[in-house]
C-alpha cells in the first residue's frame, strides 16, 4: 500500500459497546479490511480503538462495526493521530 495514503485515527465509541462482542467484531472487521491497530474496553464503559489504513478502509471498518448485532453506538469521537509505520497487525488489548 502507498504509505502516503495511510492515516491513523483514535476512535472512542459510546453506547452499548461492552459485553456485546464489540472487540471481537472490531478485530474481525479490521482484519477483513486490511487495517492495523488495536481495540480495548475503557473503565467508563466506552471502547477505544486506534485504526490505521486508508480513509476508505477505516470507513469500511466503522461501517461493519456499526451494523453488527447487539452493538448500539450512541456517539463516536474521532481524532486523527500520527501513523505508526512499525505496526502491521490488529490486536485486542486487555
Amino acid at each position: 500500500m502507498n504509505d502516503s495514503r495511510l492515516v491513523r485515527k483514535r476512535v472512542s465509541f459510546y453506547g452499548r459497546v461492552q459485553g456485546v462482542g464489540f472487540r471481537y467484531t472490531a478485530s474481525y472487521a479490521a482484519r477483513d479490511c486490511g487495517v492495523s491497530g488495536w481495540v480495548r474496553n475503557e473503565y467508563d464503559g466506552s471502547v477505544t480503538m486506534e485504526v490505521q489504513g486508508t480513509e476508505e478502509q477505516i470507513d469500511r471498518v466503522l461501517s461493519q462495526i456499526d451494523s453488527a448485532r447487539y452493538i448500539r453506538i450512541d456517539r463516536i469521537e474521532t481524532k486523527r493521530i500520527e501513523v505508526d509505520p512499525r505496526e502491521k497487525s490488529f490486536k485486542v488489548r486487555y
